[in-house]
């Protein structure tokens, strides 16, 4: 049976061009056009939430600015992969440089693809790790585009399997075990917490609500869903935010090769500001 046949919803290749369309420009997401199918399953089940009967039905309700189901729009096409941890040479790296820094109080971190929280988090017990203290002299700021995750970020509670891979060590002073209704599940130290700031910020919008000078800027796994003009832009604006010696965090599969007049590479993925190379 062919697929198209068989679906709920008609899904033409005009209705796929104007979710790319509109996703790119609010949010700056290139979407592939190999990604039909992905698009097809996720926004089904917002037709089916708000009535709809046809895809064209449902972006037009964007396209009138219907501003609740934008923020859904944007958190359906959105792809949230994280781990405790991911890369972890980031954060030996991070360790080294928080302690060259120990005198500047309070040293300030963003993490601005923040997703279900486990980015922070890790940041914070670095941080933790690095001055031996749970009250160290470390603010961080988590942002992400989308708000469900902010808010599971927010809360600090997992499944017990997200922190298995974890040595036994640093699930058993960072984490709290649920017990009864919480059976199978941890969570996050009220110290770890504490440290953190959950805040919703559109990489695209014209202002942040983010102040510098940042020790470190942490924007890991994001770019991959832009353009390079759009990454360079976003670039720019990172560059002010980060102090003189501050350091660039990105993805494994991330390079800002085309932004060399802006960041010089460190190696595996850091990199540092290239304005003011000597």
């Amino acid at each position: 049976m062919n697929i198209a046949q068989s679906r709920e919803f008609e899904f033409t290749a005009a209705d796929f061009e104007r979710v790319r369309k509109l996703i790119h420009e609010h949010a700056g997401i290139a979407l592939s056009g190999a990604k039909q199918d992905m698009v097809y399953s996720r926004l089904a089940r917002r037709l089916r939430a708000v009535g709809d009967k046809t895809f064209a039905q449902y972006l037009a309700r964007l396209e009138r600015g219907d501003r609740r189901e934008w923020e859904t729009f944007v958190n359906s096409l959105t792809t949230n992969l994280t781990a405790f941890f991911r890369e972890g040479h980031h954060f030996e790296t991070l360790a080294q440089h928080l302690a060259k820094r120990a005198e500047r109080r309070p040293l300030r971190i963003w993490c601005s693809a923040a997703s279900t929280g486990e980015e922070p988090y890790s940041i914070a017990m670095t941080a933790v790790d690095a001055f031996n203290s749970f009250t160290p002299p470390v603010s961080i700021l988590a942002s992400d585009l989308d708000t469900s995750v902010l808010a599971q970020g927010e809360a600090g509670i997992y499944p017990q399997e997200r922190v298995d891979k974890l040595p036994r060590e640093t699930v058993a002073r960072f984490f709290q075990k649920g017990a009864n209704a919480q059976a199978g599940m941890v969570r996050v130290r009220p110290e770890l917490q504490r440290l953190i700031a959950f805040k919703r910020i559109n990489l695209l919008e014209a202002s942040w609500p983010v102040q510098g000078p940042l020790d470190a800027i942490f924007c890991r796994n994001v770019m991959i869903y832009f353009d390079k003009p759009t990454q360079y832009r976003i670039l720019q604006r990172f560059l002010p935010l980060l102090r003189e010696d501050g350091l660039l965090f990105a993805g494994h599969s991330e390079s800002f090769l085309h932004a060399g007049d802006l960041f010089r590479p460190l190696g595996r993925t850091v990199y540092a500001r290239a304005d003011l190379q000597r």
